[in-house]
Protein backbone atom coordinates (compact mmCIF):
# COMPACT_ATOMS: atom_id res chain seq x y z
CA UNK A 1 0.00 0.00 0.00
CA UNK A 2 1.66 3.77 -1.00
CA UNK A 3 1.31 6.81 0.89
CA UNK A 4 -1.96 7.42 -1.03
CA UNK A 5 -4.16 4.63 -1.17
CA UNK A 6 -6.51 4.99 1.76
CA UNK A 7 -6.14 2.45 4.43
CA UNK A 8 -7.98 -0.92 4.64
CA UNK A 9 -10.12 -2.72 7.32
CA UNK A 10 -8.46 -5.99 7.09
CA UNK A 11 -4.86 -5.00 7.64
CA UNK A 12 -3.09 -4.08 11.04
CA UNK A 13 -1.05 -0.54 10.10
CA UNK A 14 2.42 -1.46 10.21
CA UNK A 15 2.24 -4.47 9.60
CA UNK A 16 2.00 -6.85 5.41
CA UNK A 17 -1.69 -7.44 4.61
CA UNK A 18 -2.54 -11.22 5.44
CA UNK A 19 -2.98 -11.81 1.37
CA UNK A 20 0.95 -10.57 1.09
CA UNK A 21 1.79 -13.08 4.18
CA UNK A 22 2.99 -16.50 2.27
CA UNK A 23 4.00 -18.02 5.74
CA UNK A 24 1.38 -19.24 8.20
CA UNK A 25 2.56 -20.13 11.94
CA UNK A 26 1.16 -22.51 13.78
CA UNK A 27 -2.80 -24.28 13.20
CA UNK A 28 -0.95 -27.22 12.37
CA UNK A 29 -4.49 -29.50 13.01
CA UNK A 30 -6.56 -26.43 10.88
CA UNK A 31 -4.63 -26.89 8.38
CA UNK A 32 -4.13 -30.45 8.03
CA UNK A 33 -7.86 -30.80 7.83
CA UNK A 34 -8.16 -28.59 4.84
CA UNK A 35 -5.06 -30.14 3.07
CA UNK A 36 -7.46 -33.54 3.75
CA UNK A 37 -10.65 -31.70 2.31
CA UNK A 38 -8.43 -30.36 -1.16
CA UNK A 39 -6.76 -34.02 -1.38
CA UNK A 40 -10.27 -35.62 -1.28
CA UNK A 41 -11.73 -32.92 -3.75
CA UNK A 42 -14.57 -32.70 -0.85
CA UNK A 43 -14.17 -28.52 0.08
CA UNK A 44 -16.73 -27.49 1.48
CA UNK A 45 -18.45 -24.42 -0.03
CA UNK A 46 -18.45 -21.90 3.11
CA UNK A 47 -15.98 -21.89 5.33
CA UNK A 48 -16.05 -20.05 8.69
CA UNK A 49 -12.45 -19.35 10.52
CA UNK A 50 -13.03 -17.95 14.16
CA UNK A 51 -11.00 -17.43 16.83
CA UNK A 52 -9.65 -14.11 18.63
CA UNK A 53 -8.44 -11.10 17.22
CA UNK A 54 -5.31 -11.16 14.81
CA UNK A 55 -4.24 -15.27 15.32
CA UNK A 56 -4.02 -15.80 11.69
CA UNK A 57 -7.35 -16.02 10.71
CA UNK A 58 -7.33 -14.21 7.46
CA UNK A 59 -3.94 -15.31 6.59
CA UNK A 60 -5.12 -18.74 6.93
CA UNK A 61 -8.37 -17.82 4.74
CA UNK A 62 -5.90 -16.12 1.61
CA UNK A 63 -3.70 -19.65 2.41
CA UNK A 64 -6.86 -21.46 1.29
CA UNK A 65 -7.66 -18.80 -1.68
CA UNK A 66 -4.38 -19.40 -2.98
CA UNK A 67 -4.44 -23.24 -2.90
CA UNK A 68 -7.93 -23.24 -4.65
CA UNK A 69 -7.29 -21.02 -7.42
CA UNK A 70 -3.73 -23.18 -7.95
CA UNK A 71 -4.68 -26.69 -7.81
CA UNK A 72 -8.19 -25.78 -10.28
CA UNK A 73 -8.85 -25.10 -13.56
CA UNK A 74 -5.60 -23.01 -16.34
CA UNK A 75 -3.46 -23.28 -12.88
CA UNK A 76 -3.54 -27.06 -12.20
CA UNK A 77 -0.52 -28.87 -13.40
CA UNK A 78 1.44 -25.41 -14.26
CA UNK A 79 4.34 -24.36 -12.29
CA UNK A 80 5.35 -28.63 -11.37
CA UNK A 81 3.28 -30.34 -9.18
CA UNK A 82 -0.13 -29.05 -7.26
CA UNK A 83 1.42 -27.85 -3.81
CA UNK A 84 2.03 -30.19 -0.95
CA UNK A 85 1.24 -27.60 1.63
CA UNK A 86 -0.55 -24.59 2.27
CA UNK A 87 2.27 -22.34 1.65
CA UNK A 88 3.14 -21.13 -1.84
CA UNK A 89 6.21 -19.18 -3.48
CA UNK A 90 5.91 -15.37 -4.09
CA UNK A 91 6.43 -15.62 -7.42
CA UNK A 92 3.86 -17.83 -8.03
CA UNK A 93 1.72 -16.14 -10.35
CA UNK A 94 -1.47 -17.17 -8.49
CA UNK A 95 0.53 -15.65 -5.47
CA UNK A 96 1.33 -12.56 -7.52
CA UNK A 97 -2.25 -11.72 -9.15
CA UNK A 98 -3.89 -12.45 -5.16
CA UNK A 99 -1.39 -9.98 -3.80
CA UNK A 100 -2.48 -7.25 -6.39
CA UNK A 101 -6.21 -8.06 -5.86
CA UNK A 102 -6.28 -9.23 -9.52
CA UNK A 103 -6.94 -12.46 -10.14
CA UNK A 104 -10.07 -12.97 -11.48
CA UNK A 105 -11.37 -16.07 -9.66
CA UNK A 106 -10.85 -14.38 -5.85
CA UNK A 107 -12.98 -11.58 -4.45
CA UNK A 108 -12.40 -9.83 -1.09
CA UNK A 109 -15.82 -8.35 0.75
CA UNK A 110 -14.85 -5.84 3.50
CA UNK A 111 -15.45 -2.49 4.99
CA UNK A 112 -15.05 -0.17 2.31
CA UNK A 113 -12.95 3.37 2.02
CA UNK A 114 -16.21 5.97 2.64
CA UNK A 115 -13.92 8.66 -0.15
CA UNK A 116 -17.19 11.61 0.80
CA UNK A 117 -16.34 11.27 4.60
CA UNK A 118 -12.86 10.25 4.56
CA UNK A 119 -13.35 7.61 7.01
CA UNK A 120 -13.91 3.50 6.20
CA UNK A 121 -17.45 2.82 6.50
CA UNK A 122 -18.72 1.23 9.71
CA UNK A 123 -20.58 -2.09 8.06
CA UNK A 124 -20.15 -4.15 5.69
CA UNK A 125 -23.63 -3.37 3.21
CA UNK A 126 -26.23 -4.81 0.65
CA UNK A 127 -24.26 -3.26 -1.75
CA UNK A 128 -21.46 -5.53 -1.09
CA UNK A 129 -23.29 -8.48 -1.04
CA UNK A 130 -24.46 -7.23 -4.46
CA UNK A 131 -21.28 -7.19 -6.13
CA UNK A 132 -20.21 -10.54 -4.62
CA UNK A 133 -23.72 -11.65 -6.34
CA UNK A 134 -23.02 -10.08 -9.75
CA UNK A 135 -19.19 -11.68 -9.63
CA UNK A 136 -20.88 -14.92 -8.90
CA UNK A 137 -22.59 -14.65 -11.50
CA UNK A 138 -19.27 -14.43 -14.43
CA UNK A 139 -18.10 -17.98 -15.16
CA UNK A 140 -15.01 -19.19 -13.56
CA UNK A 141 -11.81 -18.75 -15.48
CA UNK A 142 -10.95 -21.72 -16.97
CA UNK A 143 -13.44 -23.72 -15.11
CA UNK A 144 -11.26 -22.95 -12.03
CA UNK A 145 -12.95 -22.75 -8.39
CA UNK A 146 -14.22 -18.97 -7.88
CA UNK A 147 -13.10 -17.83 -3.83
CA UNK A 148 -14.54 -15.35 -1.43
CA UNK A 149 -13.45 -13.93 1.24
CA UNK A 150 -15.24 -12.06 3.73
CA UNK A 151 -13.32 -10.22 6.48
CA UNK A 152 -14.66 -9.20 8.51
CA UNK A 153 -18.10 -10.98 8.56
CA UNK A 154 -18.75 -9.55 12.38
CA UNK A 155 -19.19 -5.83 10.13
CA UNK A 156 -21.95 -7.07 8.06
CA UNK A 157 -25.25 -5.21 9.26
CA UNK A 158 -28.78 -7.03 9.06
CA UNK A 159 -29.09 -6.40 5.21
CA UNK A 160 -25.62 -7.79 4.57
CA UNK A 161 -26.29 -10.81 6.41
CA UNK A 162 -29.66 -11.86 5.49
CA UNK A 163 -28.37 -11.22 1.69
CA UNK A 164 -25.19 -13.39 2.79
CA UNK A 165 -27.96 -16.04 3.96
CA UNK A 166 -29.26 -16.57 0.88
CA UNK A 167 -26.30 -17.30 -1.04
CA UNK A 168 -25.77 -19.59 1.64
CA UNK A 169 -28.49 -21.15 0.90
CA UNK A 170 -28.52 -22.13 -2.67
CA UNK A 171 -24.93 -22.40 -2.60
CA UNK A 172 -23.79 -21.55 -6.12
CA UNK A 173 -21.30 -24.56 -7.84
CA UNK A 174 -17.73 -24.34 -8.01
CA UNK A 175 -17.49 -21.64 -5.34
CA UNK A 176 -15.67 -21.77 -2.22
CA UNK A 177 -16.59 -18.87 0.80
CA UNK A 178 -14.36 -18.29 3.62
CA UNK A 179 -15.74 -16.08 6.43
CA UNK A 180 -12.79 -14.35 8.96
CA UNK A 181 -15.21 -13.99 12.18
CA UNK A 182 -13.63 -12.41 15.36
CA UNK A 183 -16.80 -12.62 17.12
CA UNK A 184 -19.09 -15.33 15.52
CA UNK A 185 -21.93 -15.07 18.18
CA UNK A 186 -22.84 -12.14 16.70
CA UNK A 187 -23.35 -13.43 13.34
CA UNK A 188 -27.11 -14.80 12.55
CA UNK A 189 -27.27 -18.48 13.86
CA UNK A 190 -28.32 -19.63 10.44
CA UNK A 191 -25.08 -18.25 8.85
CA UNK A 192 -22.76 -20.51 11.90
CA UNK A 193 -25.40 -23.82 10.93
CA UNK A 194 -24.49 -23.54 7.09
CA UNK A 195 -20.75 -22.92 6.94
CA UNK A 196 -18.13 -25.46 8.56
CA UNK A 197 -16.76 -23.80 11.44
CA UNK A 198 -12.85 -23.82 12.63
CA UNK A 199 -11.73 -22.05 15.69
CA UNK A 200 -7.90 -21.04 15.64
CA UNK A 201 -6.23 -20.83 19.11
CA UNK A 202 -3.78 -18.76 20.35
CA UNK A 203 -0.12 -18.88 18.79
CA UNK A 204 2.25 -19.43 21.91
CA UNK A 205 5.44 -17.61 22.16
CA UNK A 206 7.60 -19.63 19.99
CA UNK A 207 5.46 -19.33 16.75
CA UNK A 208 4.74 -15.34 18.20
CA UNK A 209 8.01 -14.54 17.75
CA UNK A 210 8.38 -16.46 14.18
CA UNK A 211 5.30 -14.46 13.10
CA UNK A 212 6.61 -11.16 13.76
CA UNK A 213 10.16 -11.83 12.43
CA UNK A 214 8.45 -12.47 9.15
CA UNK A 215 6.12 -9.32 9.30
CA UNK A 216 9.83 -7.27 10.01
CA UNK A 217 9.53 -6.68 13.44
CA UNK A 218 11.14 -7.49 16.35
CA UNK A 219 10.36 -6.85 19.84
CA UNK A 220 12.95 -5.34 22.52
CA UNK A 221 10.40 -6.44 25.43
CA UNK A 222 9.48 -10.24 24.06
CA UNK A 223 8.35 -11.01 27.50
CA UNK A 224 6.20 -7.98 28.10
CA UNK A 225 5.00 -8.76 24.26
CA UNK A 226 3.75 -11.93 24.80
CA UNK A 227 1.56 -11.14 28.14
CA UNK A 228 0.00 -8.46 26.55
CA UNK A 229 -0.79 -9.51 23.10
CA UNK A 230 -2.23 -13.23 24.02
CA UNK A 231 -1.23 -15.01 21.39
CA UNK A 232 -2.37 -12.36 18.68
CA UNK A 233 -0.27 -11.25 16.18
CA UNK A 234 -2.18 -8.46 15.01
CA UNK A 235 -2.28 -7.21 18.79
CA UNK A 236 1.72 -7.94 18.93
CA UNK A 237 2.07 -5.59 16.11
CA UNK A 238 -0.21 -3.04 17.16
CA UNK A 239 1.74 -2.67 20.49
CA UNK A 240 4.60 -2.10 19.18
CA UNK A 241 3.68 0.70 16.78
CA UNK A 242 1.28 2.13 19.08
CA UNK A 243 3.56 2.00 21.85
CA UNK A 244 1.87 -0.24 23.72
CA UNK A 245 4.20 -1.22 26.11
CA UNK A 246 4.83 2.10 27.00
CA UNK A 247 1.42 2.91 27.37
CA UNK A 248 0.84 -0.23 29.90
CA UNK A 249 3.73 1.14 32.28
CA UNK A 250 1.33 4.33 32.64
CA UNK A 251 -1.43 2.10 33.49
CA UNK A 252 -0.09 0.71 36.12
CA UNK A 253 2.29 3.61 37.53
CA UNK A 254 -1.12 4.97 38.00
CA UNK A 255 -3.08 1.88 39.65
CA UNK A 256 0.28 1.50 41.97
CA UNK A 257 -1.34 4.36 43.68
CA UNK A 258 -4.14 2.73 44.91
CA UNK A 259 -5.84 2.81 47.50
CA UNK A 260 -4.99 6.33 47.69
CA UNK A 261 -4.65 7.41 43.70
CA UNK A 262 -2.51 10.41 42.82
CA UNK A 263 -5.12 12.65 41.31
CA UNK A 264 -2.86 14.31 39.31
CA UNK A 265 -1.25 11.70 37.97
CA UNK A 266 -4.58 10.19 36.84
CA UNK A 267 -5.95 13.29 35.32
CA UNK A 268 -3.02 13.61 33.28
CA UNK A 269 -3.03 9.94 31.85
CA UNK A 270 -6.79 10.83 31.32
CA UNK A 271 -6.20 13.54 29.32
CA UNK A 272 -3.55 12.21 27.70
CA UNK A 273 -5.07 9.00 26.94
CA UNK A 274 -8.44 10.84 25.53
CA UNK A 275 -7.06 14.42 23.48
CA UNK A 276 -8.96 15.04 20.25
CA UNK A 277 -7.85 12.94 17.53
CA UNK A 278 -6.38 10.18 19.63
CA UNK A 279 -9.39 8.11 19.34
CA UNK A 280 -7.13 4.68 18.45
CA UNK A 281 -4.96 5.80 21.60
CA UNK A 282 -7.91 5.49 24.01
CA UNK A 283 -9.25 1.96 22.46
CA UNK A 284 -5.67 1.15 23.28
CA UNK A 285 -5.37 2.58 26.88
CA UNK A 286 -8.71 0.88 27.32
CA UNK A 287 -7.28 -2.48 26.16
CA UNK A 288 -4.24 -2.32 28.42
CA UNK A 289 -6.77 -1.25 31.52
CA UNK A 290 -8.27 -4.56 30.96
CA UNK A 291 -5.18 -6.02 30.60
CA UNK A 292 -4.19 -5.06 33.85
CA UNK A 293 -6.99 -5.87 35.54
CA UNK A 294 -7.11 -9.42 34.49
CA UNK A 295 -3.21 -9.83 35.48
CA UNK A 296 -4.42 -8.36 38.64
CA UNK A 297 -7.52 -10.52 39.16
CA UNK A 298 -5.52 -13.76 38.55
CA UNK A 299 -2.63 -12.97 41.26
CA UNK A 300 -5.36 -12.21 43.78
CA UNK A 301 -6.67 -15.69 43.03
CA UNK A 302 -3.06 -17.41 43.46
CA UNK A 303 -1.87 -17.14 40.03
CA UNK A 304 0.27 -14.65 39.80
CA UNK A 305 2.11 -13.86 36.30
CA UNK A 306 5.26 -15.63 35.55
CA UNK A 307 6.77 -12.37 34.35
CA UNK A 308 5.96 -8.49 34.69
CA UNK A 309 5.82 -6.30 31.34
CA UNK A 310 7.07 -3.35 33.59
CA UNK A 311 9.16 -2.53 36.74
CA UNK A 312 7.52 -2.78 39.76
CA UNK A 313 4.14 -4.52 38.52
CA UNK A 314 4.42 -7.93 40.14
CA UNK A 315 4.45 -6.34 43.45
CA UNK A 316 1.64 -3.72 42.66
CA UNK A 317 -0.29 -6.99 41.70
CA UNK A 318 0.18 -8.97 44.82
CA UNK A 319 -0.06 -6.08 47.26
CA UNK A 320 -3.61 -5.23 45.13
CA UNK A 321 -4.67 -8.87 45.44
CA UNK A 322 -3.58 -9.97 49.04
CA UNK A 323 -6.57 -9.53 50.81
CA UNK A 324 -9.26 -13.16 50.95
CA UNK A 325 -11.88 -12.78 48.75
CA UNK A 326 -10.26 -10.21 46.41
CA UNK A 327 -10.50 -12.10 43.28
CA UNK A 328 -13.75 -12.44 42.90
CA UNK A 329 -13.75 -8.36 42.97
CA UNK A 330 -11.34 -7.68 40.63
CA UNK A 331 -12.80 -10.13 38.00
CA UNK A 332 -16.43 -8.44 38.50
CA UNK A 333 -14.25 -5.05 37.85
CA UNK A 334 -12.86 -6.04 35.05
CA UNK A 335 -16.05 -6.87 33.07
CA UNK A 336 -18.14 -3.97 35.04
CA UNK A 337 -15.49 -1.39 33.18
CA UNK A 338 -14.73 -3.33 30.03
CA UNK A 339 -18.81 -2.90 28.99
CA UNK A 340 -18.84 0.44 30.56
CA UNK A 341 -15.98 1.97 28.02
CA UNK A 342 -17.39 0.15 25.49
CA UNK A 343 -20.90 1.13 25.91
CA UNK A 344 -19.35 4.77 26.67
CA UNK A 345 -17.50 5.09 23.40
CA UNK A 346 -20.53 3.67 21.42
CA UNK A 347 -22.39 6.35 22.76
CA UNK A 348 -19.94 9.57 22.70
CA UNK A 349 -19.23 9.76 26.57
CA UNK A 350 -16.41 12.00 26.71
CA UNK A 351 -13.37 9.61 26.98
CA UNK A 352 -11.15 11.53 29.58
CA UNK A 353 -14.41 11.28 31.76
CA UNK A 354 -14.77 7.49 31.34
CA UNK A 355 -11.11 6.83 32.14
CA UNK A 356 -11.04 9.04 35.19
CA UNK A 357 -14.24 6.96 36.16
CA UNK A 358 -12.99 3.59 35.37
CA UNK A 359 -9.83 4.42 37.62
CA UNK A 360 -11.54 5.73 40.50
CA UNK A 361 -13.79 2.60 40.45
CA UNK A 362 -10.24 0.64 40.73
CA UNK A 363 -9.37 3.02 43.55
CA UNK A 364 -13.01 2.65 45.17
CA UNK A 365 -11.89 -1.54 45.22
CA UNK A 366 -8.45 -1.11 45.93
CA UNK A 367 -9.81 0.25 49.12
CA UNK A 368 -11.98 -2.55 50.20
Amino acid sequence: MNDESPPEADRAEGAPHPRETLRLFGHKDAVAEILASLGNDRMHHAWLLTGPRGVGKATLAWSMARNLLARTGGEAGKNGSAPTGLDMSADHPVARRVAALSDPGCLLIRREWDADRKRLKNWITVDEIRRLNRFLGLTATDGGCRVVILDAADDMNLSAANALLKLLEEPPGNTVLILVSHQPARLLPTIRSRCRIMRLRELDNAEMDLALSEAGITAESAGGLHALAHGSVGEAVRLVNEGGLELYGEVMDVIATAPSMDRAKLLKFAEKASARGAERRFDLAARLLDRALARLARTAAGMPPDSEVTSGEIETLRRLGASTGRAHAWAELQQELSTRLTHGREVNIDPASLLTDAFLRIEATAAL
